[in-house]
């Protein structure tokens, strides 16, 4: 399985993701609450729990001087319908905002973009009846599924973050992807430095999603 996708992830991919909330926002009390809601990329696979996506984030905001807690919910292997599956119990009461890292595993697994586009849309309906912001995460398909599936999968985050209006990150592996010096042995999961890149391209959107959360909250 590595020899085959790997070649194409490395080319192109790997796999792509905030928290909730039913009454007043946790940012209230001067900390934003983040669930980071994803698969292995989020969950820090194959690496110290410090140098995990979660870990270098917090560390990355607390030194812009921003006050935020991230749960690490990512889970190793998971796809889209995984995620909603778990959802309410991932992305407890209490949350101010979520990262929404889904997806690669679909598309690694080659099941059909309509099968991930309903899941993805699912969490984002529910996270806004729940009324918490959302940073959604987009991917990239590897290029041996075609460029049917290719277009189909990757036009999935643009439109859903539209219509919901969840902030986007159009890549998540952007700037990692194919350069193999960022890369595990396995050719699929960012190293350390990886992730460093990673959190350094993506963190004024995150900075945006928590000023997001507190121009929402009570004066």
């Amino acid at each position: 399985m590595r020899q085959i996708l790997a070649p194409a992830l490395v080319a192109a991919v790997c796999g792509v993701g905030l928290v909730a909330m039913t009454a007043v926002p946790a940012a209230r009390a001067g900390t934003v609450k983040i669930v980071a809601l994803g698969d292995s990329l989020t969950a820090g696979y194959g690496l110290p729990e410090q140098d995990g996506f979660v870990p270098q984030l917090e560390a990355a905001l607390a030194a812009k001087g921003v006050a935020a807690e991230i749960v690490n919910g990512g889970v190793s292997g998971d796809t889209a319908s995984d995620g909603l599956a778990r959802l309410d119990w991932s992305v407890p009461e209490g949350t101010d905002a979520v990262i929404l890292e889904l997806g690669a595993n679909d598309m690694l697994r080659g099941i059909k973009p309509e099968v991930t586009r309903a899941a993805l849309e699912a969490i984002l309906r529910r996270l806004s009846e729940r009324h918490i912001a959302v940073l959604l995460c987009g991917m990239r398909a590897a290029p041996n599924l075609g460029t049917d599936y290719d277009h189909a999968f990757e036009r999935i985050y643009p439109e859903l973050a539209a219509k919901y209006g969840a902030l986007l990150y159009p890549f998540f592996l952007d700037g990692v992807a194919g350069d193999l010096s960022l890369d595990q042995h396995d050719g699929l999961h960012p190293n350390a430095a990886g992730v460093n890149a990673i959190v350094r391209r993506a963190l004024p959107k995150v900075e945006e999603l928590v000023a997001r959360v507190r121009s929402q909250q009570p004066s």
